[in-house]
């Protein structure tokens, strides 16, 4: 069995647990892993998780180990979804792709990146981690949408998520590039944003697809 499996079976343990189930027939019957029951009886001989009765319980190592798994599965899925149009079904299916190569300093730099956010699209908690944990004063992420940039602040592009590549290509002439620095003025009635010695009004659903940094 692989430990793709079982990081599988801690994953469901941590979110059957919030929803109050703690049985072995809800654990069984919830997942889609092949030979469940070999993944349950690895991990309680590698003393991860350990049963009483019907109740099957995370143990202290299980409990960080699938702590870590719901961490980066969640942060991912704030990630995609906060970068790309997917249903859930694909949001879902990618985040849980994510929570097996993400390494620890990744999985915190992803958090601090993203603002250090307290739960997923769904409303899920994301555990703490010890960026969030250093946090004393209020959470800023390190990029944001232009759109909640603050008012002449001189921001540098980071990257732009277009629906299109005309909108790509119409951004492009007016020198909206990734690496470039831009204020933005005003966001109502519209949004105006200076480039150069330049100033443009664009809606707020292209403010919200370029991503900026402090310059």
């Amino acid at each position: 069995m692989t430990q793709y499996g079982q990081d599988e079976i801690l994953e469901l343990l941590w979110t059957l647990r919030e929803a109050g189930k703690s049985s072995r027939t809800e654990l069984l019957g919830s997942t889609s892993e092949d030979r469940p029951e070999a993944l349950l009886e690895e991990l309680l001989s590698s003393g991860h998780v350990e049963t009483s009765g019907e109740e099957v319980r995370l143990t202290r190592s299980g409990e960080e180990r699938a702590r870590g798994i719901i961490r980066r599965h969640r942060l991912a899925e704030v990630l995609l979804h906060n970068l790309f149009d997917l249903d859930n079904a694909l949001l879902e299916s990618s985040a849980c792709q994510f929570e097996h190569i993400l390494s620890e300093a990744v999985t915190e730099s992803v958090c601090t990146f993203l603002g250090h956010p307290p739960a997923c699209p769904h409303g899920r908690p994301i555990p703490r981690g010890e960026c969030c944990d250093r946090i004393r004063t209020e959470i800023q992420p390190l990029v944001t949408r232009l759109s909640d940039a603050s008012l002449g602040a001189s921001v540098r592009i980071v990257f732009i998520t277009p629906k299109s590549k005309k909108r790509l290509e119409k951004l492009s002439t007016l020198g909206i590039v990734p690496g470039s620095r831009l204020r933005l003025l005003q966001r109502n009635p519209s949004y105006v944003v200076q480039i150069g010695q330049t100033t443009v009004a664009v809606d707020r659903d292209i403010t919200d697809e370029i991503y900026v940094k402090q310059a």
